[in-house]
This record gives C-alpha cells, structure tokens and sequence, in this order.
C-alpha cells in the first residue's frame, strides 16, 4: 500500500457515490469531493446540510408527535398502573437496543466504514493496478451476516432468559408474569432493530437522510396500529407486539433505499487523476486497512481484531453506560407504589422534546466536524463545535422554562382522559419539573459526545465521565427514592447528567477539539439565567389561566419573550452566533483552490489601509446585529463576517 504525500490535490468524486433522495440533494457545484491526506471525502455545502436538517426535523418532529399519541393511547386504555408498569419494564429492551443499534454506537462505528469505503471506490485502482471489487459491497458482505447471525443469537438468549431479567430489572413489580410476557415480544426487535441501525449508517454515509429520519414514524406507527386492532383480545400485549411490528417496519421503510444505492455501482470505477498524485486505498494515511473501527475487509490477524475491538470498545461502553440510567430508574422505582415506573417514563418522554429538537443541529453537523479534524483544522472544528452548543442550549433552555412553568397544564393537555386521573396528572407534572433541570446537561453531553467521537481514535474518557454521573444517580437515587418517591428517583438523574456534562465539558480543551471552556461555561451560565427568569415569569403568567391549552400557549410565548428579552439587552449576556449564510457558487469556486495559490506579494502599508476600508464598506451591510453593536467601540480586531462563524463571548454588548 502506498503512502499519500501531504500535497494531495482535489478531486470531485462522480454522483453515484453520493446519490440523496428527491428532496435533499446537494446543490449543483455546491457538494464537492476534495482528497486529503485520508483520501477522497464528501464535502458538502452549507445548503445541503440545511435542507439534510430541515427534513430530518421535519420527520423526527412528526414521529415525536406520533410518539405522544402513543403514549396518550396507553394512558387513556391502561392508566398508570400495574398493568402498564409490567409493560414498561418489558419496554426497557427496545429502550436499551434502540440507543446501541440505532442512535450511537451503530451510527459511530458504521458511518466512518462506510465513509471510507465510498472513498475507496472514488478513488478506483492506481493506474497499472488490477480494479478490486466495489469496496462497498465488499463491507456489506463482511460485515451483516455476521451482525445478523450474532444479534439474533443475543435475542434467542433474551426470549430464553425473560423472566430472569424480568427478576434483575424489576425486582419489587406487582404483576411479574404480565412483564414476562412483554418481554419476549418486546426481545425480537433486537434483530430488528440491529438491521434498521445499520441501514440508516449505511444510507447516511451515502448522503440519504429521508430514509433514516422516517423509521421513528414507521416504528409508532407500527405500535399504534397493533395496540388499537389487538387490545380487546390481549390488552397491554398488545402494545409489546405493537413494538415487535413497528421495529420490522423501521427496517422494510430503509431496504429499498440501500439496494438502489448498493446497486447503483456494478463495476469497480477505471482509476481516475487527481491533482498532485493519486488517492491511496487504504482508509487512514500510512495506516493498515484494519486502523479502523470495521474494516472493509476480513480483518487481518489476531492483531487487527484486537486493534478492531479496541476502536469499537469506548463507543460501545459510553452507549450502554449512557443507557443504564434508565435501567437504575426502573430498578429504584419497582418497590415503590404501583404507576411510579409509569410516572417517570411519561415525565421523561414528554420533558426530553425539547433535548431531541436542541440535538438535531448537532446530529447533522456531525460528519462535518469529524471531516474538518480529518483535514488538519481543529480551529474551524472549535467554532462550529461551539456554535452548535450555544444554539442548542438556546432551545433546549426555552423548552425546558416552559415546561417547568406549566408542566401540569401540559400533562393534563396530553393524558388526562381515560384511566389517567387528576392524581396521575399531578404526580407526572412533579416528576417532569424534576426532569427538566437535567435537560441542559442531557443536551451538552449528546453535543459533546460527537464532539469527541469525532476524532480519528474513539477516547475512553467520555466512556469514564459518563460512569461518574451513573454512580452519583446512583447514590443519590437511592437516597431520593426514599425520601421524595419518583421526583427523588428523576432528581438524582438531572444530578448524574449534570456531573458527566462538566466533566465532558472541562475536559474537551485536552481533545482534539480545542474549546474555550471558560468563556463557553461563563456563556452557558448566562443563558441558564435567563432561562430561570424566563420560567418565572412564565409560570406567573400561566398560573390563573383555566384550560390547559391556553395555559401552554401563555406560558410558551411569555417563556419566550422573557428569555430573549434577556439575552438581547442584558450587557453579559453571550452573543448567540447565527447560522451562516450559504456561500455563494463562484465564491465556493473561488476559494476552494486556495491552498495550491502562491503567496500574493506584499502590499504597502496604504495601499493595505485602502484596502482595509473598501473591504469594511462592502460587508458592513452584512454584519449582525451583535456585529453592528460593538461597532461603535474601538474593537481589538475587525469584527467577523456573516458567512463566517461569530466568535462566542466577545465582550458586553454596548
């Protein structure tokens, strides 16, 4: 294998490795690839990743919506009792093999494979070499029968194993043989779920993102249906069968999509030039085909398996340690009164919108931020990265102010019908109050996970930061639980997330990812601020307002208004960084060569100044309104352009 020298040129890699759906396609001229020193890589443009997050928000906010109708369908025909709660506990199966199969550790491990296995087929065999097969398929064929025939074995076990699980989760549950039940329905959706998360790796990788967003839709969809046609027959089964359904649906709604893109290549590309030498094959720079988390190939020797598993380990570990948090609730909550597990999961699952919507900027920048620390600029990597940190604080900090403030009037809005009393209401609208403290935390350490994920070699210290916050909701949950019941159980989970947020936080400095964690924290503090007088005022205003939905509406804009009110006239407050405006098509053009221009000649010390000026007269239009603010002091620098990312925490606003 020969080495890439560092003056590798760019290249533009042909549409059919990288082929989005109708409704999110690159830009023409917008979507380029360039070759580094990793080989070819997708780039795309700011555009894409607009209309990529647009429709991945517009789908996920419909499988959310579809998500709450479910939960309403089950409060409203099972209430929160014993029934439901044996229900919950089979729930944690899918509950656990969603978070390592499909969100984290699947999607970290697979879309880097596949990534460099697209690049391997742009690049094409070295002139005089004989083409190899599509490395593409050649991953395929190497990696899923050997998921398939591993998952379906670890869900036979769960099937087998159900009521010793059932024992270890829920020790102190009312109806055991109920949750027995529900349990190996519930297990089978492992095999399917392992098969949906390697599909939407695979389709993401490819720049397809329509597919991969709709599975939450199918999968509620699925649950809905069965829970409505068979509860007469098997009541809360049928819920767990419900889950069983839609997870096979959550694969059948991806496959067609993966056979057109594995189809779309028959034949190995004829080797192609590049600029200043050709692409390697191998997918790390002077490094083994096996440097990966999965190789493209069979891996060679027990060495490479051992290299494999160590680059696969920390992603794993933080996944499931991340997840158990949720297993600890469960446990804490089984000795209490019957509907305290129902309590927590429908606090839970309403409370953490607002982290899912704060959570979608980042899920998308993500391979942005993993290629631009593949390129060598850790800077560009550090303003994105705290960009989309202050941006999703801004949500999820609004979002968790108004559900504080009127978090009764929302719970009797969603369930109060049915089996879902008055006293069921107020219990969930404790706990979810409870809840929303941790969801700051919760938001920065999804955020910060990809931030560290994103670099060549996964680190095991968000894995230790992570087991940190498990032990303190431990410790603190147990205590809780005896003290204030299901709120004590939901606080000592906003106290664990907290504490692995800081850490992950004040360690990022030392990572690949340089972030100013003083000024960043000082700008979260101030934000944390303005989202307690936000609650405030929203809870004031909310308060005598009869019918719930007016009441949420109120508190909603006040929450909203009162929060940015802050942050625009506060003089401490963080500037809140915008998204950058698309650049142009001839300015992309223009810039993209930029690093095989020679150095332009000195410029006299007027002539610069002139230059200075027009330079300034031209963008001042453009600046923002921060921008424009701080103009009026003299500045230590000039101030950013729009298109470029806005620096946090510049100084008070004047």
């Amino acid at each position: 294998m020969s080495a890439v020298t560092k003056d590798s040129g760019a290249g533009k890699t042909p549409e059919a490795d990288v082929k989005p759906e109708a409704g999110v396609k690159p830009e023409a001229g917008g979507a380029s690839a360039r070759t580094s020193r990793r080989g070819a890589a997708w780039a795309p443009s700011g555009g894409f990743l607009m209309r990529a997050a647009f429709v991945t928000a517009a789908l996920t906010a419909v499988g959310a919506v579809l998500g709450l109708l479910r939960d309403q369908i089950l409060a409203r025909y099972f209430g929160a009792g014993a029934e439901t709660d044996a229900f919950l506990v089979a729930w944690t199966v899918p509950e656990f093999a969603s978070t390592l199969l499909i969100e984290d550790a699947m999607a970290l491990i697979l879309v880097p494979a596949f990534a460099r296995a697209l690049a391997r087929r742009g690049a094409g065999a070295e002139p005089g070499e004989t083409p190899l097969a599509d490395p593409v398929r050649a991953l395929v064929r190497h990696t899923m029968p050997r998921l398939v025939v591993t998952v379906a074995a670890v869900a036979a076990l769960l099937v087998a194993g159900a009521p010793e699980l059932v024992d270890l989760l829920a020790p102190g549950l009312p109806d055991p043989a109920l949750a027995v039940d529900c349990t190996r329905l519930t297990a089978t959706c492992v095999l399917s779920f392992a098969l949906a998360g390697y599909c939407s790796a695979a389709l993401r990788a490819h720049g397809s993102f329509l597919a991969p967003a709709a599975i939450y839709v199918a999968y509620n969809v699925g649950i809905i249906g069965t829970t409505l046609v068979l509860r007469e027959p098997f009541g809360v089964r049928a819920a767990a069968a419900g889950v069983a359904a839609g997870a096979v649906l959550m694969v059948l709604v991806q496959a067609p999509s993966l056979v057109r893109e594995l189809r779309g290549r028959s034949t190995p590309p004829a080797s192609r030039p590049v600029a200043d030498g050709p692409v390697t094959d191998g997918p790390v720079a002077d490094g083994p085909v096996t440097d990966g988390p999965v190789a493209n190939g069979p891996v060679a020797g027990d060495g490479g398996t051992l290299l494999a598993l160590g680059m696969i380990a920390p992603v794993v570990v933080f996944a499931l340690t991340r997840q158990s948090q949720t297993l600890i609730e469960r446990f804490l909550a089984s000795p209490l009164p019957a509907g305290a597990i129902s309590h927590l999961n429908y606090a839970q699952k309403v409370a953490q919108l607002p982290m899912t919507v704060s959570l979608i900027l980042c899920t998308v920048s993500f391979p942005v931020v993993a290629r631009t620390l593949a390129a060598g600029d850790p800077e560009a990597a550090r303003r994105r990265v705290e960009r989309d940190l202050l941006l999703a604080a801004v949500v999820v900090l609004v979002g968790a102010s108004t559900v504080i403030a009127a978090a009764p009037q929302i719970v009797e809005l969603l369930f109060q019908r049915g089996a879902f009393d008055a006293a069921d209401t107020a219990a969930t609208a404790g706990v979810m109050r409870v809840y929303a403290l941790g969801l700051l935390g919760q938001t920065m350490v999804g955020a910060l996970a990809r931030c560290y994920f994103s670099a060549a070699r996964p680190l095991w210290y968000p894995a230790a930061a992570m087991g940190c916050g498990l032990s303190a909701t431990a410790v603190a949950g147990a205590a809780g639980a005896q003290l204030w019941g299901a709120a004590g159980i939901a606080g000592a989970n906003a106290l664990g997330i907290t504490v692995t947020a800081v850490m992950l936080l004040c360690g990022a400095r030392r990572q690949a990812v340089p972030i100013d964690v003083r000024r960043l924290g000082e700008g979260l503090l101030r934000l944390a601020t303005a989202g307690a007088w936000a609650t405030g005022a929203g809870w004031l205003c909310a308060r005598p307002v009869t019918p719930p939905l007016l009441a949420a509406a109120v508190a909603a804009l006040v929450v909203t208004g009162v929060f940015l009110l802050f942050v625009a006239c506060v003089a401490t407050a963080p500037d809140i960084p915008l998204l950058p405006r698309p650049r142009s098509r001839s300015r992309s053009r223009a810039e993209s060569p930029r690093t095989s221009r020679s150095p332009s000649p000195p410029r006299s010390r007027s002539r610069s100044r002139v230059a200075r000026g027009s330079r300034t007269a031209r963008t001042s239009p453009r600046r923002t309104l921060h921008a424009r603010a701080r103009r009026a002091a003299p500045p230590a620098a000039d101030p950013a352009p729009v298109d470029r990312d806005v620096p946090l925490g510049r100084g008070p606003i004047r």
